[in-house]
């Protein structure tokens, strides 16, 4: 009865392994048996092996599914525990540029919070000499990064949020004080609000596109935040329907699609094509500043029709 009794325990044991098995393929997260040791140790039932714990998260981490946004990483970089922020070389005095050039970044920011500060104490064009100041360190930290080559992906995206703070929120505040007591506040708002929102498109759209090294798509932000800031600064002689008019025009212009000359083109221009504008500027600097605005403006419908008849 003892051999008999044994006998039936090991065909049930087997039968438990295979129905273990089959529950095995299906389900990767099943917790280990707690006698498997013990059972195969006394009766010597191989299929009541399991595979290691290794084999079985690999088998885990197979089908678990993986961000789009977070970069495959190696095991070597993974188990570094972060990327570095400036890659290539890292001595003293790359550290020291690369501080520079992101300083640079951090003034730009700081200015633009600086304007809203200034805005919203009435200081209407200090603030917009701010946002002019703005611009500046905006240019010069790309210059300064690419001349000391420190350009990093790390240094791109602190700049697109500098960006943000400083024409995407800061310039539409500073707007948005200058046009208090000659608009109405809802359509003040709503113009405001439409470049805020649409500079965000244009920056996210920018750093995700590929770069054309002629041409613009759409107006830059920083260029639109520059206008409305010598706008406010120069205080634009135009009644007010006007300049929220004018105010929402240049914010669909930067999200559209239409091909804009960088500046670094519009510098090669002749020589005495510089001369009109300056004329211009010592007659009268309103009107000259205008009319280079719409003249901007309008050339990108005028290139897109270009190129659609020559292609």
């Amino acid at each position: 009865m003892r051999r008999s009794g044994t006998f039936a325990r090991q065909v049930l044991l087997v039968r438990v392994g295979r129905r273990d098995d089959d529950l095995r393929t299906t389900d990767l997260a099943l917790p280990e048996h707690r006698y498997a040791d013990r059972q195969r140790r006394r009766y010597g039932l191989d299929r009541l092996s399991r595979p290691p714990i290794d084999a079985t998260r690999a088998e885990i981490e197979a089908v678990m599914p993986v961000s789009p946004a977070l970069p495959m990483m190696h095991t070597d970089e993974a188990t570094a525990g972060s990327i570095p922020l400036l890659p290539g070389e890292r001595t003293v005095a790359r550290r020291m540029k690369f501080g520079v050039v992101n300083a640079c970044t951090l003034a730009s920011l700081m200015l633009g919070m600086l304007a809203i500060f200034l805005a919203m104490q009435g200081e209407v064009r200090i603030a917009a000499l701010c946002l002019i100041a703005c611009v500046i360190f905006d240019g010069l930290d790309g210059a300064l990064a690419r001349r000391l080559g420190v350009a990093s992906p790390f240094g791109a995206q602190m700049d697109s949020l500098a960006d943000m703070c400083s024409f995407g929120l800061a310039a539409p505040v500073v707007v948005y004080a200058s046009l208090a007591g000659s608009v109405s506040t809802a359509a003040a708002a709503v113009a405001c609000a439409l470049v805020a929102a649409c500079a965000a498109i244009r920056l996210a759209r920018f750093n995700v596109s590929p770069k054309d090294g002629r041409f613009f798509c759409g107006v830059p932000t920083t260029m639109a935040a520059a206008v409305l800031a010598v706008t406010v600064a120069i205080g634009l002689p135009v009644p007010g329907p006007v300049l929220v008019a004018g105010v929402a025009l240049l914010a669909f212009a930067m999200v559209s699609s239409f091909p804009y000359a960088k500046l670094a083109r519009l510098v090669k221009m002749p020589p005495w094509l510089w001369l009109a504008p300056v004329i211009g500027a010592l007659v009268d600097i309103r009107l000259t500043f205008a009319l280079i605005v719409v003249g901007y403006l309008v050339s990108g419908p005028v290139l897109w029709l270009r190129q659609r008849r020559t292609a």
